[in-house]
């Protein structure tokens, strides 16, 4: 089941003196954190931004009701989420948390290899990580292996190219 709240970054340091606040942002980007109005916190409260910008990949941000080094430094460790009602994800692209725990099945002979415990991004593609029984295979997300992916099915199906798996000839 598709969360609506998804973890989007952690508050990890004050910065200034006026109430700012640095997050180590856990999307895609600090600039795409930086576009959120609203935020939220793991109790489902609204935080309303005031301001925020990128510097050093990490987001400065202003919140309302924020006004000083003492209160900014009360937010440290604190995770924040966005609503997934506020993001328009581009055709084929999901969020991580929806991928992962999906089943990994054989496309043409339905043989399920195990389930999605993470994905990596290694800059060409990402790579699903494929656990089954306490063991880590890793699935090129490319065309050639991709051939369907449904989050509200729960599966992911694939043509195992060889090597993937210790038992794939």
């Amino acid at each position: 089941m598709k969360k609506q709240f998804i973890e989007a970054g952690k508050i990890v340091a004050s910065h200034g003196l006026k109430g700012e606040v640095r997050i180590a942002p856990w999307c895609d980007s600090a600039d795409f954190l930086c576009q959120f109005k609203r935020l939220y916190y793991a109790d489902g409260a609204v935080i309303n931004v005031k301001s925020a910008r990128v510097h050093k990949n990490i987001v400065i941000a202003l919140f309302e009701g924020i006004n000083d080094v003492q209160q900014a430094n009360m937010l440290r460790d604190k995770v924040i989420y966005i609503n997934r009602d506020d993001v328009r994800l581009p055709e084929g692209t999901n969020f991580i948390q929806d991928l992962i725990g999906l089943k990994i099945i054989d496309a043409e002979n339905g043989k399920e290899y195990g389930s999605v415990t993470d994905v990596l991004a290694t800059g060409a593609n990402d790579v699903y990580q494929v656990t089954k029984d306490g063991k880590n295979y890793y699935v090129p997300v490319i065309p050639d292996v991709v051939v369907e992916k449904n989050v509200d099915e729960g599966y992911i199906k694939i043509k195992v190219l060889e090597g993937i798996f210790d038992d794939e000839n």
